[in-house]
């Protein structure tokens, strides 16, 4: 049986991510990069797709974990009636210039005498490659085709039928480690690690970027942990942000809505943004930007929703058909086909991400406005023409409601940019957005008065809580009121947005999946927006408890198996609960402020 998603934490070091069980078993780890072949595969198999075991021998034990204050540095305690025992587990944060990616796993006794075991198994190519191991001076080399694994530690190491094991017991104050260090076989071995300087250098470096996190009022402790979650899915090299540093963990269990998430969506974009620059990240928010303005670099009609954290827009994808999926969820899809859809909303996006980033004092620059001038000519051409959407659907183009008001807000958004278009571009923009703001009014509204998923069609669309967002419509105009509250009651269950009802959307997959966490967030901001603040507020509290242990949300959540579901954890997601946490701190603001004044 597969381990719950919500019992996993997540290891970080902005190149890549490892996910570990609260029993200590680590089932995920790709390297060097989040979008690499997976060395630990045991999330979406068996522990012989590769998995890393650091736990008492006793079955029985109990566990407690926590991340040290605004880091990625796991503590978990392990209780035995024998004595308790104190397990560190870390990615060593990459600094100057670093090309080697660490994983260190620091034991402490803290009380009796706890008998220990660790079992690793080493595979590559997501569990399909078994490497040659050899035993060295200071512990194990584990070698196959492009990639070593060194295995240091002053234990002695036994390896037998393909899995390397030890055991061993401390007394009380004594401390002992494991570090495993990933680099390319043709070069030299990556380099020894002193266990204490790396620790402090990792908390060093989490502390200090946390410490400048924005206040957010009542909601701070878990917004902050939601910001070390995105910095966590970032790859520092080039700026990305990823979605999600897993793959394939499905939507409704045994089914086969499983996708790869270790890429990075444009769509994102000027969510994210927004959240970093709330929060005070603006150097983090200014080099996301630099990476979206060098990804969509190119010819304006290859734009694509998504890209590696590279830039590269070929993702292909393929099945791991030798994996039998987290809980038999079938098939187990590696790459992501969407970077092949035509997604009208990206363009809208990419302009909105832009225009956020100018209005915030980072300014493009003479390319950069040379750009997004490219990009709204393209627009201009294409935004009549029906897409796939913002929810990537493989049962053909349609024209959605979602993509059209992403089209009107790039039109809207560059018609008030007076710093970067003359007087006949902005009258030209206003015309485009004049024309699809129209459009949406004609053709996507319903005769019960609110807005629908598609053009002509009858299912609602969590999508459409971003209209109050956008300003499309007045917060109290009757149409944009009846959408939000005909999502709240005919769209949710227990209190959590689906996307759209898949029975009734014709999505081109099988029916079924969770609710969605972002759009449930979307819903907090829509209600704030439209002055249901009491609802709002009662919402986001329910939304928060539904974090795990360590504040890690997925992609989706079942209310009914009162179980995480998706990818994990999920950067948009994250996203979401800071931005509406802002939204709501704002608001919180200026209704103490009015009371001040009154009183």
């Amino acid at each position: 049986m597969s381990t719950p998603i919500e019992d996993y934490a997540m290891l970080g070091n902005c190149r890549s991510a490892a996910l570990v069980t609260r029993a200590g078993s680590i089932d995920w780890l790709c390297l060097p990069r989040f979008d690499s072949d997976a060395v630990f595969a045991a999330l979406l198999g068996t522990p012989q797709h590769g998995r890393w075991l650091l736990c008492p021998a006793d079955e029985t034990a109990r566990s407690q974990r926590s991340y040290r204050d605004g880091s990625l540095v796991l503590d978990t305690i392990f209780e035995t009636d024998s004595g308790q025992v104190l397990v560190t587990d870390f990615m060593v944060a990459s600094h100057n210039g670093e090309v080697h990616n660490h994983l260190v796993r620091r034991v402490e006794a803290l009380r009796g005498k706890v008998p220990m075991r660790t079992e690793l198994v080493m595979r590559f190519g997501y569990g399909l490659i078994v490497p040659w191991v050899t035993q060295q001076d200071d512990g194990l080399r584990a070698v196959a085709g492009p990639d070593q694994l060194l295995l240091r530690t002053p234990l002695t190491i036994d390896s037998h039928d393909m899995v390397s094991t030890a055991e061993f017991t401390l007394e009380p104050g004594q401390t002992t480690w494991f570090v495993l260090s990933h680099g390319a076989s043709h070069l030299e071995q990556p380099p020894a690690l002193e266990v204490e300087e790396a620790l402090q250098t990792t908390l060093s470096f989490w502390e200090d970027w946390s410490s400048r996190c924005a206040d957010a009022g009542p909601w701070s402790a878990q917004v902050k942990r939601s910001l070390v979650v995105l910095k966590g899915l970032s790859y520092l090299p080039t700026g990305a942000i990823v979605a999600a540093p897993t793959a394939s963990l499905p939507e409704s269990l045994g089914g086969e809505r499983n996708w790869d998430y270790r890429y990075c969506w444009l769509r994102d974009s000027s969510f994210t943004l927004l959240a970093l620059t709330n929060a005070g990240y603006r150097e983090e928010a200014a080099a996301f930007r630099d990476w979206v303005k060098r990804a969509v670099a190119g010819t304006p009609g290859q734009l694509q929703a998504l890209y590696g954290v590279g830039g590269e827009r070929r993702l292909p994808e393929w099945v791991a058909d030798w994996l039998p999926g987290y809980g038999d969820s079938r098939p187990v899809n590696l790459g992501n086909a969407a970077a092949k859809q035509f997604q009208l909303d990206v363009y809208g996006e990419l302009i909105g991400m832009l225009e956020a980033a100018r209005l915030r004092g980072m300014e493009s620059g003479e390319s950069g406005i040379e750009l997004e001038r490219a990009f709204l000519v393209e627009l201009e051409q294409r935004w009549h023409d029906p897409d796939e959407g913002i929810w990537e659907v493989r049962s053909g183009r349609r024209h959605f409601t979602h993509s059209k008001l992403m089209a009107w807000r790039a039109f809207d958004l560059a018609a008030q940019n007076e710093a970067s278009y003359c007087e006949e571009d902005r009258v030209r923009w206003r015309e485009q957005a004049t024309q699809a703001h129209a459009d949406i009014l004609a053709n996507a509204l319903h005769p019960d008065g609110y807005f629908v998923q598609s053009y002509g069609g009858e299912a609602l669309d969590a999508a459409l809580l971003l209209m109050p967002l956008t300003g499309f419509l007045p917060p109290d105009d009757p149409r944009l009121v009846a959408t939000v509250e005909a999502i709240r009651d005919r769209l949710t269950v227990d209190g959590l947005v689906q996307r759209y009802a898949t029975e009734q959307a014709g999505d081109g997959l099988p029916d079924g999946e969770g609710t969605f966490l972002a759009c449930s967030f979307w819903l907090v901001e829509a209600l704030a927006i439209i002055g249901h603040t009491d609802q709002a507020l009662e919402r986001y509290t329910a939304l928060l408890a539904l974090c795990n242990d360590v504040g890690l949300l997925a992609e989706e959540y079942d209310p009914r198996g009162r179980r995480m579901l998706g990818n994990f954890p999920q950067g948009y997601s994250h996203v979401a609960l800071v931005n509406a946490a802002y939204r709501l701190n704002n608001l919180h603001d200026i209704q103490r402020t009015s009371t001040e004044i009154h009183a």
